[in-house]
């Protein structure tokens, strides 16, 4: 059995060996910043009902919406990154990966500074209205918010939040680019996902077909560990923190 700095020595060696890394991360990477996941027991699911995610539920229920994401889903984004992902914006910098795909909607990774991040799902810090496109940020929300408990736009439109609610269809520019990065990916790594949930579970199955090795880096098991050619069953946090003074060692 290696231990975590054994683990955290090998996954940096495959990192070093490969010429295209790509890493596809999940809810699991957020949780040390304070952001529960979604399916586990302390998931969110277990405190919100997966029909707040229904696009149907926010058109009838707009109001019900927001009162429930202002606190508990639109306060993701007020979180601070944590070792996981300044480790992946590290690595990125260093030139050892490439995209970065991810299945979260908090925006930590690019705050704590990915630049090339593939967003599936989109993102709870902006908006648009529903009629006229308008983008609105975080903060001018918060101040619609001072006169209505619904935001609309001065169009008459329901802005709505720019993440893709079940019953929408996941932005088809950000699907064609993760699956191109899957393909070209020489080793694709996924971390902190269950993968279980598509269509980001088919990114992993896309890299291994196209001749890609598939690590999974995540605390349990997954639905694809059966096609894995390297798990890594560890606390992300911890493995990141041992990845990066492995870096700062210059091992």
């Amino acid at each position: 059995m290696r231990n975590t700095t054994d683990e955290a020595a090998f996954f940096l060696k495959l990192l070093r060996n490969s010429h295209k890394t790509v890493v596809l991360t999940g809810a699991g990477v957020s949780v040390a910043s304070g952001i529960p996941d979604f399916r586990s027991p302390d998931g969110l699911y277990s405190k919100v009902s997966p029909e707040v995610f229904e696009l149907d539920f926010f058109l009838d229920n707009p109001a019900e919406y927001y009162k429930i994401a202002q606190e508990r889903i639109h306060t993701m984004a007020d979180r601070k990154p944590n070792p996981t992902h300044f480790l992946l914006s590290r690595l990125q910098r260093e030139g050892m990966i490439g995209e970065i795909i991810t299945q979260n909607i908090d925006g930590l990774q690019q705050r704590a500074g990915a630049k090339d991040v593939i967003e599936l799902h989109g993102s709870v810090s902006s908006f648009s209205c529903m009629k006229c496109h308008r983008s609105y940020s975080k903060d001018e929300l918060e101040k619609l918010f001072e006169e209505s408990e619904v935001p609309w736009c001065n169009c008459s439109g329901l802005i709505k939040p720019d993440i893709v609610f079940f019953g929408e269809t996941l932005p088809i520019e950000a699907i064609n680019r993760a699956e191109r990065a899957a393909i070209d990916s020489e080793l694709f790594v996924a971390m902190g996902s269950s993968l279980v949930v598509y269509p980001a579970a088919q990114f992993p199955v896309i890299a291994k077909s196209s001749g890609a090795i598939l690590a999974i880096v995540n605390r349990d098991s997954t639905g694809l560990d059966y096609m894995a050619d390297n798990i890594f069953n560890v606390t992300l946090e911890e493995f990141s923190g041992e990845i990066l003074a492995l870096l700062d060692g210059g091992t």
